[in-house]
């Protein structure tokens, strides 16, 4: 069973919708905000990531970047920029990348569904982060960043959002980095409802990208039920996809230094777990493998397993991601990385970016060795919900990524 809710979007007028949307704030940097901000007066990150407008060394998370971003949110929609729509709606969703084409539905999920796990989570969340998106809903008093969830596909889903995009779209664009968006809206009555009670037959809704701020909705809900001079909303702003068509891409690792060892003497060391062979078409890395680039040249290691560890991974799910076997044989025993969180020697590179990315950056010399994982599949992120498992930090990269301020949540129902 799932819940979900129609809700009174606050949405880019079409003709802003492509100045308007943004990537989300929390995966670019000052310098990256504030070049696709640039001249564009209307570019959502002056919202998320307002401190682009202020003076150099401010503090991201002080009170004056938060009031700054709600101010503009305020002014957005005091211009006409963003408008509000008059009744609750449904909203489609779709995005374009090269061969890939995925289309969900925009609404409001359960925050009592989320903080009783039937909507299931794979992720511990970093009490900054979630701080941080803690004080963007309670100061902007909205969710502008959606979560992105996912639950297996239905036939009735499939003819219903057929129906929907065959009509003519609200707003269509393509952003700078080649990510087609196409928006449609669902205000008839009758269809809403019947959409709502078509997923109360889904078994479950799984949170694939946005724990932080699920969680946040659920500490602001909770918060604010305790004030009965405040409003707050029982659901939070998601965008739900069926789950075969999302797509992951690996989360990549580097690492600083081989933790004494030299070049030779670690591939030896290797070798005690995995097959390793030479290849010169790096990112197409086995399953529960990876491709490694280790003193000039491309490495792709086949991991060896047993009878025994084969049977220790089906019976649970998180042994057998490809981070996990990369973490259990090479991180902590031989690198000495017990800790991805928070050891400086790490770092880590989404999977949009190419394997001569990670080759550049050990050539430069600042990183030792580089390792590009076999992707975590959706059926994986599933099953480990199921299970009630947690992944390994930095298991997933969502691509692409949906766009904050084409859909935002207001929690004042005004």
């Amino acid at each position: 069973m799932a819940t979900i809710m129609p809700f009174r979007a606050v949405r880019p007028k079409p003709e802003y919708a492509a100045r308007v949307a943004a990537p989300p704030y929390d995966v670019v940097s000052l310098d990256e905000a504030r070049n696709i901000a640039g001249d564009n007066p209307y570019c959502f990150l002056r919202i998320g990531r307002a401190e682009l407008e202020l003076a150099d060394g401010i503090d991201p998370y002080s009170t004056a970047v938060y009031e700054r971003g709600a101010a503009n949110l305020r002014q957005f929609l005091e211009d006409g920029i963003l408008a509000r729509e008059p009744h609750p709606m449904f909203g489609v969703y779709r995005q374009r990348w090269e061969n890939h084409e995925q289309t969900g539905l925009v609404a409001l999920a359960s925050i009592d569904e989320y903080d009783r796990g039937i909507i299931k989570k794979h992720e511990l969340t970093k009490p900054v982060k979630e701080n941080d998106r803690v004080r963007v809903i309670e100061t902007h008093e909205s969710q502008s960043g959606p979560v992105l969830l996912c639950f297996r596909r239905t036939v009735q889903f499939e003819n219903w959002l057929t129906g929907i995009t065959t009509t003519a779209p609200d707003s269509q664009f393509t952003a700078e980095d080649g990510v087609e968006h196409t928006v449609w809206s669902l205000r008839d009555h009758v269809a809403i409802e019947k959409m709502v009670k078509d997923f109360k037959n889904v078994d479950a809704l799984y949170i694939a990208d946005g724990h932080h701020r699920s969680a946040a909705a659920s500490r602001v809900r909770a918060s604010q039920a305790q004030s009965a001079s405040r409003s707050h909303q029982e659901g939070f702003l998601c965008v739900i996809f069926p789950h075969d068509e999302l797509q992951i891409l690996p989360y990549n690792r580097v690492v600083r230094d081989l933790n004494g060892y030299i070049p030779r003497r670690f591939l030896e060391a290797l070798a005690l777990d995995y097959e390793l062979q030479p290849t010169t078409q790096p990112g197409q890395a086995p399953e529960a493998g990876f491709d490694m680039y280790l003193g000039g040249r491309w490495h792709r290691a086949f991991p060896k397993l047993t009878p025994e560890q084969r049977s220790g991974m089906e019976q649970n799910p998180v042994n057998a991601l490809a981070v996990s076997v990369l973490t259990d044989r090479v991180l902590i025993p031989r690198l000495g990385i017990t800790d991805q969180r928070s050891d400086p020697r790490i770092d880590f590179v989404g999977g949009i970016h190419p394997p001569k990315v990670l080759a550049s950056k050990v050539d430069a010399g600042e990183w030792a060795v580089a390792f590009w994982l076999y992707p975590t599949t959706v059926d994986e992120l599933m099953a480990v919900s199921d299970a009630q498992g947690l992944m390994p930090p930095k298991s997933t990269w969502f691509e692409p990524k949906l766009r904050d301020g084409l859909f935002v949540h207001l929690l004042r129902d005004e």
